[in-house]
């Protein structure tokens, strides 16, 4: 059967043990929608809404434009993407995601990009903001200042690398987006403002109604994003009661310790498959015992792989475009692994501790060796590729009949 005919079956069994377990633990199924909410309305909403009406608006007078066309002879031989998407690289890297992914969706609405420069630019745009890897992850979850900038580095500068692999995603033939057509006689500052000063009279409203339009369409997805932290939310704790998750935890710890590395970590691994501040919390959590650089690592794939929840919230923004979303998945497993590995090459030069990297255990305790050994690190890696396969196709069933429904 093709994975994508499997999606229905594993939506609809996800769906209807999660109406059995909500009907056996009904209380844990309430506090885990308030826990969900609590993140939503405390951090969520005043975080993303200002910088969602923000960039509305300044689409809206041609800003976008203007960036665009001052940064297209750089972004062009980069990236593979119009100037404009340099505008969604500094709003996506600065407020985090989905802001990458809701402008891409503009820029795409407006014509300003295609559908593969949409699909490479919110390929390296979707990334956690500065506020929440320093303030939540490295202070709050793992208590050290020093831990941001390795993190940023990881974090940052692998989806800067992203980036520039995804420049090979799709046609080689490079075809401009008709937006970006312009004459080349003048200075690009002049042809800039030309450029903003079209773009705002094309679109003509008002700032009364501009402003209100971009208030409206924000709150939209505000609701979006709140519906699906506080699914995530219950999801979580009701697998959690019932079992399911502490036995894949078990699982992975025993694949973790089979490699060499720290067994305590598979909570975090599965937190942060799921729900990104979940899983960077387990990793600041997993005790003193663990070295630092590997819960440090962790956290760096878990902030890069972004959680199936930020998935879902990519996936409900681009349904209404063109833009696929499977791209998008294998840029965030490509993201994650090369944060994870930044992480492990930069701690002793960054940190100046000599902790070691990979300490297997001896072979005459019972560890794996030679072949049997990487057959392990093979196998947790299929273990993971496959949980991601499976809840990634119940984000795409969803994604569909979304599309459906708007159609």
């Amino acid at each position: 059967m093709p994975i994508k005919k499997l999606g229905f079956p594993i939506f609809t069994a996800l769906m209807l043990s999660l109406i059995l377990l909500m009907a056996i633990f009904p209380e844990s199924a309430l506090q885990a929608a308030v826990r969900g909410l609590s993140i939503w309305w405390d951090v969520l909403f005043p975080s993303l809404f200002p910088f969602f009406v923000i960039s509305e608006v300044l689409l809206g007078f041609g800003v976008v434009h203007l960036i665009g066309t001052l940064l297209d002879p750089w972004m062009r031989p980069l990236f593979r993407i119009p100037g404009c998407g340099g505008f969604v690289a500094a709003m996506g890297y600065v407020s985090g995601y989905p802001v990458g992914a809701k402008l891409t969706a503009k820029l795409w609405e407006q014509k300003m990009i295609t559908r593969e420069e949409g699909e490479r630019l919110v390929a390296f745009t979707t990334s956690s903001d500065p506020i929440f890897l320093i303030g939540a992850v490295s202070v709050g979850f793992f208590h050290s200042t020093e831990l941001a900038l390795i993190l940023a580095i990881a974090h940052y500068g692998s989806g800067l690398l992203v980036g520039l692999l995804m420049r090979f995603h799709g046609d080689q033939s490079s075809s401009s987006s008709p937006a970006q057509k312009h004459s080349m006689k003048g200075s690009r500052l002049k042809r800039a403002v030309l450029d903003m000063h079209a773009a705002r009279s094309a679109d003509g409203r008002p700032l009364g109604v501009l402003l209100t339009e971009a208030i409206q369409s924000s709150l939209q997805l505000m609701v979006v994003v709140g519906g699906l932290v506080v699914f995530f939310s219950v999801f979580l704790e009701l697998w959690t009661q019932a079992g399911v998750l502490s036995a894949i935890n078990a699982v992975l710890g025993q694949l973790l310790l089979a490699v060499g590395a720290p067994e305590q970590l598979s909570m975090a691994l599965m937190g942060g498959l799921f729900e990104v501040t979940l899983g960077a919390k387990y990793a600041g959590g997993a005790g003193e015992a663990v070295p630092l650089i590997y819960k440090a690592a962790v956290a760096a794939f878990v902030l890069s792989w972004g959680g199936l929840s930020v998935h879902a919230q990519i996936a409900s923004i681009l349904h209404s475009t063109n833009l696929r979303y499977l791209p998008f998945m294998g840029a965030r497993l490509l993201h994650g692994a090369m944060a994870f590995t930044a992480v492990l090459i930069l701690w002793g030069p960054f940190m100046g501790e000599a902790e070691p990297v990979f300490t297997p255990v001896p072979v005459s305790d019972g560890a794996l060796s030679g072949y049997t050994h990487y057959m392990a690190w093979f196998s947790l890696l299929l273990t993971l590729l496959l949980g991601v396969v499976i809840m990634t196709e119940a984000v795409y069933w969803i994604s569909r009949k979304l599309r459906k429904l708007k159609s």
